[in-house]
C-alpha cells in the first residue's frame, strides 16, 4: 500500500504510536493521532510529533474515519473493541505497529516471541549478531528493537539491504500482522498469559504461531522441544524448517533438516543434519553452562534458542559461543542488585506471569524471601506456589492480586505471608525477614499496571530502595 497522501489514523499516543506517526510523516501520509484517554495532555504530545498532525483525545470525529485508508493501532489496544470494529465495518485495513514497520523495512528480519524469555533471547541474539558484524567488518548494521525497547517503526526507514533487525514480538503485536515475514523466527514457549485479552489458550497459541505464518520451507523457525504445543505445531502446521532446543537431553527429531540443540549434564550440544538425513546427525559439544553469566534452566533454553538462530543466520559457532560467554543478564530479569548485610537482592520485575516467576525461583540457590503480586491478568498461582518447594521462607504480597495469591498459598499449606501496601514497605519487610546467607527476590508473577507504569519502573524502584538499605 502506497500511503503517500493517504489518511492514516493512529490509535494510541504512547511510544509506539508516536514512532508510527514519525514514520508515516516521512512517507508523506496524512496523519490523525487519536487516544481514548480524555485527560491526555495534547499540548505536551504535540511537542513530540511532527507538525500538521491532527490530534484527538477521548473521541474521534466520525468524518475522520470515513475517508481513512488505514488504521494503525498500538499493541495495548484489544482488536475486538467497538472502535476497531467500526473501521473494519467500513472496509478499512487494520495494522499493528510491526506490520507498518515491516512494509518499510529492508534487510534480514529475525523475530522472537514466546510467553517468557523473549527479552533475554532477543538481547543475546542481537549481541551475537553485532559482534559478528563488527568482527568481520560486515557493511551493515544490527538493530535490536520491539518490546525490548525502541519501536520497530523508529528504525524501519533507516534499514538497508545488508542490515539485520532482531525483533522481540508480543502476542498483542502478532494479532494484526498480514505480510509480516521474518526469515528466522523463534517461539520460545507457550504457557498461560494474557487470557484477559485472548480469552482462551487456543487463541493465545494461535497468535504466537502467527510469527511463522508467512515463512517458506527454506526458512527457519526455532522451537522449544519440551513444549507439547510447539511440537504439535511443528509437525502439523509449520511450513518453515524447524530447529529444536531442549533442556531435557538429546532430541529425537530427525524428520526436520536443521540444527538442534540440547543440554545434558551441564553442557550444551548441537546436532547438525544435512537435508534428507534420518540418523541422529553429527553431535558437537559447544560449551559448559557454567561458562555463561546467566542463571537458571530457563536461561539455558534462551541461550540455545539464540545459538540456533545465529547458526542458521550463518554466524560461525566459535564466534557465537564467545559472544554468549561475554553476555550479561538483561535488566529486570533475575538481575543481581546488591548484597546488604549478607543478603543478596535480585530484581526479576520482568517475571510478570506465574511461569516466568517459577523460573525466577528455580534460579535461586539460597533460602529466599519472595516479593510478589500486582495487576490481575486472570492467572492462576497454584504451580507458582508449589514451586516454592521449601526454598521460599516468606512471601511478601502487594497489589491487586495480593488477597487472591494469599488464599491460594494458604490452600497449598504455605502460611508465612506478609501483606504490604507498596514497594517501599515490601523492601523494608524483606530486609527485616532475610538473614545472612539468604536472598530476596522480586519476582511478582503479575503485571505492574495499577501501581507502576510498567515492569521497568517497578524494577528500578525496587533497586533504588534496596540501594538505600546499604
Amino acid at each position: 500500500m502506497d500511503l503517500k497522501g493517504k489518511k492514516v489514523v493512529i490509535m494510541g499516543a504512547g511510544k509506539s504510536g508516536i514512532a508510527a506517526a514519525q514514520l508515516l510523516d516521512q512517507v508523506g501520509a496524512e496523519i490523525v493521532l487519536f487516544d481514548q484517554n480524555e485527560s491526555l495532555d495534547i499540548e505536551e504530545l504535540i511537542k513530540k510529533i511532527p507538525p500538521n498532525i491532527h490530534v484527538y483525545a477521548g473521541e474521534l470525529p466520525q468524518e475522520e474515519k470515513t475517508d481513512a485508508s488505514l488504521l494503525v493501532m498500538s499493541p495495548g489496544i484489544p482488536v475486538d473493541t467497538p472502535f476497531v470494529e467500526s473501521f473494519r465495518s467500513l472496509g478499512i485495513p487494520v495494522w499493528g505497529e510491526i506490520e507498518l514497520a515491516y512494509r518499510y523495512s529492508k534487510g534480514r528480519l529475525i523475530a522472537i516471541t514466546g510467553t517468557n524469555g523473549k527479552t533475554t533471547t532477543t538481547a543475546l541474539t542481537g549481541h551475537i549478531m553485532k559482534d559478528w558484524y563488527e568482527d568481520h567488518g560486515i557493511d551493515g548494521k544490527v538493530y535490536v528493537v520491539g518490546n525490548i525497547g525502541d519501536p520497530y517503526t523508529e528504525i524501519a526507514l533507516k534499514t538497508g539491504e545488508n542490515d539485520t533487525v532482531v525483533l522481540e514480538v508480543s502476542s498483542f503485536q502478532l494479532e494484526t500482522i498480514e505480510e509480516f515475514h521474518p526469515q528466522i523466527s523463534a517461539i520460545l514457549n507457550i504457557t498461560p498469559d494474557h487470557l484477559n485479552r485472548h480469552h482462551t489458550m487456543e487463541a493465545y497459541s494461535a497468535c504466537k504461531e502467527a510469527i511463522a505464518k508467512n515463512q517458506s520451507s527454506d526458512e527457519f523457525c526455532i522451537l522449544n522441544h519440551e513444549d507439547e504445543r510447539l511440537r504439535a505445531f511443528a509437525s502439523e502446521r509449520l511450513k518453515a524448517g524447524a530447529c529444536f532446543f531442549s533442556s531435557a537431553g538429546a532430541i529425537d527429531a530427525a524428520d526436520k533438516p536443521a540444527v538442534n540443540l540440547y543440554e545434558e549434564d551441564g553442557k550444551i550440544y548441537a546436532v547438525r543434519r544435512n537435508p534428507g538425513e534420518l540418523n541422529m546427525g553429527r553431535v558437537q559439544r559447544l560449551m559448559d553452562i557454567h561458562d555463561m553469566k546467566l542463571l537458571g534452566t530457563h536461561n539455558v533454553e534462551n541461550v540455545m534458542a539464540a545459538i540456533a538462530m545465529c547458526t542458521v543466520a550463518g554466524v560461525p559457532m566459535e564466534r557465537i559461543i564467545s559472544s554468549v560467554c561475554s553476555f550479561d543478564a538483561v535488566e529486570h530479569r533475575i538481575e543481581y542488585t546488591a548484597t546488604v548485610n549478607g543478603v543478596d537482592y535480585y530484581n526479576d520485575s520482568k517475571g510478570t506471569n506465574p511461569d516466568a516467576a517459577i523460573k525466577g525461583i528455580q534460579a535461586m540457590v539460597k533460602k529466599t524471601v519472595l516479593i510478589g503480586g500486582g495487576y490481575d491478568k486472570q492467572s492462576e498461582y497454584d504451580e507458582w506456589i508449589d514451586s516454592f518447594d521449601g526454598k521460599v521462607t516468606y512471601l511478601i504480597l502487594l497489589g491487586q492480586t495480593a488477597e487472591k495469591i494469599k488464599k491460594c498459598a494458604e490452600a497449598h499449606g504455605f502460611k508465612n505471608i506478609v501483606m504490604v501496601s507498596d514497594m517501599e514497605e515490601a523492601v523494608k519487610k524483606a530486609h527485616e525477614l532475610a538473614g545472612p546467607g539468604e536472598a530476596v527476590l522480586l519476582s511478582p508473577a503479575c503485571a505492574s499496571w495499577g501501581m507502576f507504569k510498567n515492569y521497568e519502573e517497578r524494577g528500578r524502584i525496587f533497586k533504588e530502595l534496596v540501594r538505600k538499605l546499604q
